[in-house]
C-alpha cells in the first residue's frame, strides 16, 4: 500500500470523533467503490497495530465468522 495513502488517511482522521469515523466507514461501504478499499485497509491497519493479542483473536474470530456466512 502506498505510504501517501496512509499519511493522507491518518491526517484526515486525526482527532475525529467515533461518530465521524463511523460515518466515513458507512459512507465508504454504502458507495461500494473499490477505490475506497485501501482507505478502509488503513483503518484496519491502525486497529490491528494497536490491538493486543486478545483483541486480535477477537477480530480474527469475528472475521472468520463473517466470511463463513459470505
Amino acid at each position: 500500500m502506498n505510504f501517501q495513502i496512509r499519511d493522507a488517511i491518518t491526517a484526515n482522521m486525526t482527532n475525529n470523533s467515533a461518530d465521524d469515523i463511523r460515518n466515513v466507514v458507512e459512507d465508504a461501504l454504502q458507495r461500494g467503490e473499490e477505490h475506497l478499499l485501501p482507505g478502509l485497509g488503513v483503518f484496519f491497519e491502525k486497529l490491528w497495530s494497536s490491538a493486543d493479542e486478545q483483541e486480535k483473536s477477537k477480530i480474527t474470530g469475528e472475521l472468520a465468522q463473517a466470511f463463513s456466512r459470505a
